[in-house]
């Protein structure tokens, strides 16, 4: 008796609390599942076609980590440095902004890419690093914000500094996680397309926090490179292998490569990569030259002239949805056409590009400006495709990955050259963007013999190696 009382006990107890808890777990389940649902669904998307195998669905996500946090910075950066001010003062502000971090940038640039070729085995701890310093430096920036100090300064170059050491770093890497019969473009296009979509995500989050606060994009920030910096650990540890490796050297004639002064040459760079690929990466020189140049002209021709009926703000948001909308569009298309004609393609998109330029600046006018930002977004991305394609087309695995690394560094000085013409110019739209048409016409014509001449020869030539 006392056992069945005992048992009717429990069943009272679990029938009381079992509708409860029922209710209790299904409400969890339903709160949970849109959050578990969706980070299934994008890890089956990173990780498709063997890229969880190789390692090369960490980076993806690692990327769009970085692309969020990159874009907490620029709003709390924007905020306080562009719109808080009037137009004149905002303008001496960048300028400054430009000149303490641009121009310090621009020495340590070059340095970037061969300190890293030195530094083969650290490349997850570099990465790693590169996120905890944004971390870190978001917190100062935070102060600074707040207070008005001119720590904002300093801590925004070592911002830029760490990520643009990131991007050189994940270009050397991309090449090491290649999944089986997977293209260098088909995996480039995954990588950036991800960035992309992480940062139109968090736009609208780090608009929101900074509606809370000025500093609070900036703790956003720090949660997401502080996640960054042990997401990197989780990439597979031959990332920082450098077997079969070797550094791409910046002396090219025969003499240099193979004679008595072969071991003389001390500067590396892109020269024994092949015509080809530093055609083409003159070409995409003269592209990211122009998106520095539209991005820093635009946003103050804008603020001074919005857009029919807009405010300055919504102006530049349209501009800049138009330009992330053509760079995401040519990133699909890029992974579309994989490796086909690179040459071709990118002597095609610089002259759309600059057919558009000239149009925008001759009729200039709101829905000109619009796209002339979505067709520079897409040439964009797509000539980079392209030039990954003839990377990987042309240039000897034992130095592919150092090519990647220098390439990355010099695209990179292109686009802060590029913005700081574009802080000089007057706010006249015409001249402005003429200005523009200009360093796409001179990359395009610079470049257009020698990429016709290799699509000519379908690549066959082989470069030079030391």
């Amino acid at each position: 008796m006392n056992g069945v009382a005992a048992a009717d006990r429990a069943r009272g107890r679990g029938g009381g609390a079992g509708p409860v808890g029922g209710a209790v777990r299904a409400v969890g389940r339903a709160l949970h599942l849109p959050v578990t649902g969706a980070a299934r669904g994008i890890r089956r998307a990173t990780h498709a076609h063997g890229a969880g195998e190789s390692g090369l669905g960490k980076l993806i996500e690692l990327h769009a980590v970085n692309g969020a946090g990159d874009v907490m910075v620029t709003v709390a950066l924007a905020s306080t440095v562009f719109f808080s001010v009037p137009t004149d003062e905002a303008r001496g502000r960048v300028a400054l902004y430009l000149a303490i971090t641009m121009a310090p940038f621009t020495v340590l640039a070059p340095v970037i890419g061969p300190l890293l070729d030195r530094l083969p085995h650290g490349r997850r701890a570099a990465m790693a690093g590169a996120m905890l310093a944004r971390a870190l430096l978001a917190l100062v920036i935070s102060g600074a914000v707040a207070s008005g100090s001119l720590e904002l300064y300093p801590a925004a170059l070592g911002v830029l500094v760490a990520s643009k050491a990131y991007g050189v770093v994940r270009s050397a890497v991309v090449p090491r996680l290649l999944p089986p019969r997977f293209s260098l473009v088909k995996a480039n296009s995954r990588v950036t397309l991800a960035g992309l979509l992480a940062t139109g995500a968090a736009a609208p989050v780090a608009a929101g926090l900074h509606a809370v606060g000025d500093p609070w994009p900036l703790y956003g920030a720090f949660l997401i490179f502080a996640a960054g910096t042990f997401l990197s650990f989780s990439l597979p540890p031959k990332v920082d292998s450098a077997k079969g490796e070797d550094v791409a050297l910046l002396a090219a004639d025969e003499e240099h490569l193979h004679g008595p002064l072969r071991g003389r040459v001390k500067r590396p760079g892109l020269r024994t990569v092949g015509p080809a690929v530093t055609h083409a990466l003159g070409a995409n020189a003269a592209l990211r030259c122009l998106s520095g140049f539209l991005i820093f002209f635009l946003a103050f021709l804008l603020r001074e002239h919005p857009l029919t009926g807009e405010s300055a703000a919504v102006s530049l948001g349209i501009v800049g949805v138009a330009a992330g909308a053509g760079n995401a569009l040519g990133t699909a298309v890029g992974a579309w056409l994989r490796s086909r004609a690179p040459e071709i393609i990118i002597v095609t998109v610089v002259a759309v590009v600059l057919g558009t330029a000239i149009v925008a600046a001759i009729f200039f006018g709101a829905f000109l400006v619009a796209c002339l930002a979505a067709v520079a977004g897409f040439a964009q991305a797509l000539a980079k495709l392209a030039l990954d394609a003839l990377i990987q087309r042309d240039v000897p695995e034992l130095v592919r990955t150092s090519a990647f690394a220098r390439s990355e560094t010099l695209l990179q000085m292109a686009w802060v050259f590029g913005g700081a013409v574009g802080i000089v110019m007057p706010l006249n739209g015409t001249v402005g963007l003429l200005v523009g048409a200009a360093f796409v016409a001179t990359g395009w014509l610079t470049t257009l013999r020698g990429l016709l001449a290799s699509a000519r020869h379908g690549g066959r030539a082989r470069p030079r190696v030391a």
